[in-house]
């Protein structure tokens, strides 16, 4: 039982990569908002690509390792301190048994997430770890952590010498946070005025935001009549627009079907970048085409693989 939750912070869950393949049976994905900071702390620590691990928001509080435990923290920088000591972002550290893992607000960006050595060990639900809180599933209990959790960890496939010298390039999290997105299945239903104010504007990211999906406040989209539609699926990063124009932008918790007319749906490798925003944040909208999207996604990906292949 090597880890403890002291404090917990705002809101600490379990997380994976998400629970696919059930969306037909109202089933959300959920998992890491931060696909890329997640998959990243397994590298570091040698796991397995799939392995669950924390997922902190804003500040992540006090957590103990009551036994030697190979972690690694990605993401949002909280200032770690390892009883007292302060530790390194992006790269792996061994904390020995009784070690108390100190997290404060973070400095910029939002989530930060602890990779343990054989990952976070919870019932899987569904074929996955990940906790969906609207639903009390999966995760630990269904629900985020508490202090005095406890929770276990699994087989260790690496020791702390064989990834020691692992390390992870250092992201930036802007205030200002460029989205690229493809056109939406209903983009005709908003007038050209409407399209240039939704890419031309910058929106404020509302305190109202969560896993389900950040509100934006800003200049409302203009639409031609309405845009309440049919309800049809809701895939990861579509902006949905509601009958005052404010942009939604979905994402980990999101609904499985939705009723309003989606104007674009953000690119899979810029979540990462909403998912590390905060309130007060500013978002703009960059149109791509499906083809650039396509290039993008796998220089995204190659550069992820070969920096995870040192």
């Amino acid at each position: 039982m090597p880890v403890k939750i002291l404090i917990p912070g705002p809101l600490t869950t379990v997380q994976d990569g998400g629970r696919y393949g059930r969306q037909s049976a109202g089933i959300p994905p959920a998992g890491a908002m931060d696909q890329e900071a997640w998959e990243t702390g397994n590298y570091l620590v040698g796991n397995e690509q799939g392995e669950a691990g924390l997922e902190f928001t804003l500040w992540g509080g006090r957590t103990q390792f009551t036994e030697d435990t190979v972690f690694a923290l990605t993401g949002a920088d909280m200032c770690p301190r390892l009883d007292g000591q302060r530790v390194a972002m992006n790269v792996p550290h061994l904390a020995p048994g009784g070690a108390v893992l100190h997290m404060d607000m973070a400095k910029a960006g939002c989530r930060t997430y602890l990779a343990a050595a054989g990952g976070i060990e919870v019932p899987a639900v569904m074929g996955s770890r990940s906790t969906y809180l609207k639903c009390s599933m999966g995760g630990y209990k269904g629900r985020a952590l508490k202090a005095g959790d406890i929770l276990e960890v699994g087989a260790v496939r690496k020791n702390f010498e064989e990834v020691k010298n692992r390390k992870i390039r250092q992201r930036m999290f802007p205030r200002e946070i460029v989205l690229r997105a493809v056109e939406g299945p209903q983009a005709l239903y908003f007038t050209d005025k409407g399209k240039r104010t939704f890419y031309d504007s910058a929106y404020t990211i509302s305190g109202e935001s969560d896993r389900m999906g950040y509100r934006l406040n800003g200049e409302a989209v203009e639409s031609k009549n309405g845009t309440d539609i049919i309800s049809d699926p809701i895939p990861l990063g579509a902006v949905q627009v509601p009958a005052q124009g404010q942009p939604i932008v979905l994402l980990a918790d999101r609904q499985t079907t939705g009723g309003y007319a989606k104007i674009a749906v953000v690119c899979s490798f810029d979540i990462p970048r909403i998912a590390q925003g905060r309130p007060g944040d500013l978002v703009r909208f960059l149109p791509v085409s499906i083809e650039e999207a396509q290039m993008l996604l796998k220089q995204y990906r190659k550069e992820l693989d070969l920096m995870m292949k040192k």
